[in-house]
């Protein structure tokens, strides 16, 4: 169990990590999920921080470009609607402490903690490796989910758009996509979208967390603001595009008792459906979150903790299939019973938002060809 410990005057927590104990300073950053640099479960080596670093007390982003080999991911999971996902980014400067793709830096031998945050990976030729892919001979069109693993729309999508250039290619040869976004900046690519909804090729699922914004800016700092999130909702909603809102993460004690007005809000907001994923804290992911805990909670932390163990079979985190979303027991099924009457009160669900449309899909045109996809830099 992580714990604290005094030492010269300044609060250490230290995490137990399978054999590793990884010492971070009890501070926060603003505009950043953790401070920690906890390293990754395949780290060779283990580097300890020195706190009074002003790269620590303001880290910025790093930018990596990388060119590439494959974008269009599958995956054969029962508890996602969807096979295929492209992500143009990895990592994310949205910093969501719970975030699940937080392990996923350790393949790059990089920090789940800090780095995840920081520094990030750029698929530079996300747009182009999207329509050679869509090309391949063997490939059968069906909806890509867009920004799973990482948010397509995190900030430094404003300069770069790489996501806005995948939906200019998915709109000029007819591919549907779904979106899982929480940044404002989806709404720059209302024109897009729009056009897309018109031809069912499109929808967005919008993830609300929380109302309250302190709560949002100490658990997924750079993200839109509840307002915000409201907002993308009536304007996604009046320009055509079908919207289900995320209530993701449900996290015992922090933001479960929102349940109900958050429904409540978001079908004010225009919102069609709506779906809840309780807590997960794989890999990296658990020993950050504690932390965090212990910074912003402590009063309740091991309360949290515990009550995320009951619904887990005693552990911080079930990977079974059937259960990971929803978790079991009986807090677990009063969560489920409360979401269902709060969706029944308020309408929520009985209008299903419509099917993506495959059957208008085209082959992109080969390079050279007469006709091409229009000017890509619009």
């Amino acid at each position: 169990m992580p714990g604290l410990w005094k030492k010269d005057t300044i609060l250490f927590f230290y995490t137990v990590f399978g054999d590793q104990v990884t010492k971070s300073p009890v501070t926060t950053i603003k505009g950043r999920g953790t401070a920690s640099t906890i390293p990754g479960r395949f780290a060779r080596q283990i580097s300890e921080m020195d706190e009074s670093e002003e790269l620590l007390r303001h880290p910025n982003t790093q930018l990596t470009y990388e060119t590439a080999k494959s974008l269009i991911t599958r995956n054969n999971s029962p508890d996602v609607p969807f096979s295929l996902s492209v992500n143009p980014y990895r990592g994310c400067e949205h910093g969501c402490i719970y975030c699940f793709a937080r392990p996923t830096h350790a393949y790059l031998d990089m920090s789940p903690g800090l780095d995840f945050e920081t520094r990030l990976i750029v698929k530079e030729n996300a747009v182009e490796l999207f329509a050679k892919e869509l090309r391949k001979p063997g490939y059968d069109c069906q909806p890509i989910a867009l920004g799973i693993n990482t948010d397509a729309y995190q900030p430094v999508e404003k300069q770069l758009c790489l996501a806005r250039g995948i939906l200019q290619t998915a709109l000029a040869y007819r591919q549907p996509i779904s979106i899982v976004t929480k940044g404002g900046l989806i709404l720059r690519d209302l024109d897009i979208l729009s056009a897309m909804a018109e031809q069912q090729l499109v929808s967005v699922a919008v993830s609300v967390t929380t109302l309250d914004n302190g709560l949002k800016r100490a658990m997924e700092p750079r993200t839109a603001s509840a307002e915000m999130r409201l907002k993308m909702i009536r304007e996604l909603t009046a320009a055509g595009v079908p919207v289900t809102v995320l209530i993701a993460p449900v996290i015992p004690f922090i933001n479960d008792h929102e349940l109900e007005a958050i429904i409540a809000a978001v079908k004010t907001a225009g919102a069609r459906q709506a779906a809840y994923i309780m807590l997960r804290l794989p890999y990296e992911v658990a020993p950050l979150f504690s932390e965090w805990l212990q910074q912003h909670f402590p009063d309740r932390a091991e309360h949290v903790l515990k009550r995320i163990a009951d619904m887990r079979g005693g552990k911080l985190y079930d990977s079974r299939f059937g259960k990971r979303m929803t978790g079991e027991g009986i807090f677990a099924d009063l969560i489920n019973q409360r979401f269902h009457l709060a969706m029944k009160k308020h309408g929520l669900g009985s209008e299903r938002v419509p099917g993506l449309d495959c059957s208008r899909f085209k082959v992109p045109p080969q390079e050279g060809d007469q006709l091409s996809l229009w000017d890509m830099t619009e």
